[in-house]
């Protein structure tokens, strides 16, 4: 038996040793590698979670209807920081920022390597730092949780947190991060605050310049201020230009004409539109970062500068309010609540516009409303206007002179306080008065007394939004609107009348012929003044098809001031208001069943307003006409809702007074005066009815009613 040979063990060649060599480096640069990840999970771990939440706070800020700023307000800590967004920047800003701060943002990861190389190369060269490496998301990972040391540590932190920021953000919403904390100087907070303290404008529309300077400031924002060091914030400024046009992003014949704009040399206030609405806004903000109202800026900052400009003209101590309200919608488009708001001579921290105040003849128009209405009269029905007593009561007119007779459209053209107490008489107040609260309108009473033949002329309280607001009634045919100032909060809908369409447009007609104040163009507006007993208070107020504006002239301290009178110093006001509207003024078309004919055409009870007979209740030796049916309040179900016959009618029915009758639905008669005391009316749709009736000795009768 042979001993076996022993196997020799293959010899190991250059080539083996060099593959096991490999696969021994790879095994420790997997474990490296894995080693190193691990390190920086559990070094991004013991970071704690990222807080982003420092960029969501900031200042709170109030935009009109299309986001114009109106006001900001600083932080509590006393800092400016606006919310701003990429959509609301230049793009020629982030031209000019990726250029000079991180020419591959849009590319890398949080962390652009070449960049860092290139600063650890020149770092090692110079013995110091020359470039910091840092892209955007490491800049804005440093915004976020700011600290003061530069070691290699915070680089390290800087760096993690950029990567987180990649992870979970999109490019767009780490720029918005940057937008919102980048340092301009002082306490000036991101973008927006910076463009709008050193150039008095948005950041949608910068120029190569302004965007360059805004470029450089958060990198040394305390040095570079250029109202504190004009001249090393134009040399910043410069520098971005200049690396703008070595790497291709900006020619160079427009970096040396942004080169020759000068730099701000202070700042500029912040926006401070309708402060009075505005600061009661933020009071009660809840949090709420932005504040939306209806107002238009541009609109707002006209009447501002025309309250300020009327008050100064008038004299110390005097005040504007100015309200506008769009008729359509019922949004107000501009709130001045006085002038000069950081005036103490003026008192205008003190919301005018929201001061009870006495109209004067300001409500005469719904008093002729009603007598319209109610069949009681029409624009051209002729009025007494002689020396009168109402029992203890005698007014007199403003001049003092007596017109004797004159049609109800001349009344109220010259404002004539005779004609309108003797409507208002037939009226009643009590009626009168709860007609305007029900329309929406607080109206205050002197020590809740009972509501006498005075309240006509101004013996009532009322605000001037109120009374804005009852015009706008009347503009939209009788529907008073739903007063809407805040976009962004609710606002419940109401379904309140002053008045019929028919009344409504007689209104408007015969307002649009009054007089208007020196050097203005009548026929454009509807318009009406009043002033208060003893010259405390001068009101205007118009209105054509689109817009209502109301205007108010006093002191804050209800103080007498004399030759205050509504058509001398707030008509002017009003008219330069609707001329700041711009556009021409659109009339309201007239409504069907308007009675267009004179005096002698109308019917006989409407020729004239009889004194020796009562409108409303009439006591007469046959009894007092009274609206039998329908009844006042009534919902009647004449099928109108269900598509109904053409011939569905309702009946009219009266009693007492003394024959003929004259029917009228909506103040437009119906058919010729009749001496039965039924009659029938054939309704063209759904919706309310005022139906009334006169008789022949003029005494009258009106009641509301639903068809449905």
């Amino acid at each position: 038996m042979m001993d076996a040979t022993p196997a020799h063990p293959a010899p190991v060649t250059p080539a083996r040793r060099g593959r096991r060599a490999l696969r021994l480096f790879g095994l420790g640069a997997l474990a490296l590698t894995l080693g190193a990840v691990a390190g920086a999970a559990l070094y991004a771990r013991s970071l704690g979670p990222l807080d982003v939440s420092i960029a969501a706070k900031g200042s709170t800020i109030a935009v009109d209807r299309d986001g114009r700023l109106l006001r900001a307000f600083t932080t509590t800590d006393g800092r400016w920081r606006l919310p701003t967004t990429v959509a609301d920047v230049d793009p020629k800003f982030f031209a000019l920022l990726f250029a000079y701060e991180d020419r591959r943002f849009r590319g890398h990861h949080g962390v652009d390597a070449l960049a860092m190389t290139r600063a650890a190369a020149q770092w090692l060269r110079a013995g110091h730092v020359v470039s910091g490496g840092s892209t955007i998301t490491m800049q804005v990972a440093r915004l976020l949780e700011p600290r003061d040391d530069r070691t290699l540590r915070a680089k390290a932190r800087q760096v993690t947190r950029a990567l987180e920021l990649e992870a979970r953000y999109s490019k767009d919403e780490i720029l918005d991060f940057y937008l919102a904390l980048a340092p301009y100087g002082g306490n000036l907070e991101g973008l927006r605050a910076a463009s709008l303290a050193y150039f008095g404008k948005e950041p949608k529309r910068l120029s190569y310049a302004e965007a360059a300077l805004l470029v450089a400031l958060p990198q040394a924002p305390e040095a570079r201020r250029p109202d504190r060091a004009p001249e090393a914030a134009r040399r910043a400024r410069d520098r971005v230009l200049d690396r703008a046009v070595a790497q291709g992003v900006l020619p160079p014949d427009e970096a040396r004409a942004a080169k020759a704009d000068g730099v701000p040399r202070a700042r500029k206030q912040f926006p401070m539109l309708a402060p009075h609405a505005t600061e009661n806004a933020f009071k009660a903000a809840a949090g709420r970062r932005v504040l939306r109202f209806t107002y238009d800026a541009r609109l707002q900052a006209g009447l501002e500068a025309l309250a300020n400009e009327g008050a100064g003209r008038l004299g110390p101590k005097l005040s504007v309010a100015i309200v506008a309200i769009d008729n359509k919608s019922g949004e107000v488009r501009a709130h001045v609540g006085g002038a000069e708001y950081l005036s103490a001579d003026r008192a205008g921290g003190v919301d005018l516009a929201m001061a009870t105040r006495s109209p004067g003849s300001a409500l005469k128009p719904f008093i002729y409303a009603m007598a319209f209405e109610s069949g009681l009269a029409h624009p051209e029905t002729v009025l007494e206007d002689r020396r009168a007593h109402f029992g203890l009561y005698a007014p007199q007119n403003f001049d003092l002179t007596y017109q004797g007779q004159v049609t109800a459209r001349v009344a109220l053209q010259q404002s004539l306080n005779i004609p309108a107490i003797s409507l208002l008489n037939e009226i009643g107040p009590e009626r009168f008065l709860a007609r305007l609260r029900n329309a929406g309108a607080p109206i205050a009473m002197p020590d809740d007394s009972a509501p006498g033949l005075a309240i006509g002329i101004g013996g009532v309280g009322v605000r001037l939004i109120d009374l804005t607001r009852l015009y706008a009634g009347l503009a939209r045919g009788g529907r008073v609107p739903d007063l809407v100032e805040r976009s962004d909060t609710p606002v419940a809908s109401s379904d309140r009348r002053i008045t019929e369409p028919v009344a409504a447009w007689y209104v408007f007609d015969v307002l649009r012929g009054a007089p208007p104040p020196a050097n203005a163009v009548g026929g454009r507006i509807a318009f009406k003044t009043g002033t208060s007993y003893g010259y405390r208070d001068a009101f205007a107020v118009g209105f054509d098809r689109d817009t209502t504006i109301g205007v108010w002239v006093g002191r804050a301290d209800n103080g007498a001031v004399p030759g205050l009178v509504g058509r001398a110093v707030a008509a002017p006001i009003l008219f330069d208001a609707f001329a700041r509207l711009g556009g021409e003024r659109e009339p309201i078309r007239a409504p069907r069943d308007v009675i267009f004919a004179r005096t002698a055409q109308l019917p006989p009870p409407l020729r004239h307003l009889r004194k020796d007979a009562p409108k409303i209740v009439a006591a007469t030796a046959v009894g007092s006409l009274k609206i039998a049916y329908p009844p006042d309040g009534a919902r009647i179900d004449l099928g109108l809702d269900h598509g109904a016959a053409e011939e569905t009618r309702l009946a009219l029915k009266a009693q007492g007074g003394a024959s003929p009758f004259t029917w009228m639905i909506n103040g437009a008669p119906v058919g010729a005066p009749d001496p039965r005391r039924q009659s029938q009316w054939r309704p063209d749709g759904a919706g309310f009815a005022r139906v009334s009736v006169i008789d022949s000795r003029g005494a009258s009768d009106s009641v509301m009613v639903r068809l449905e």
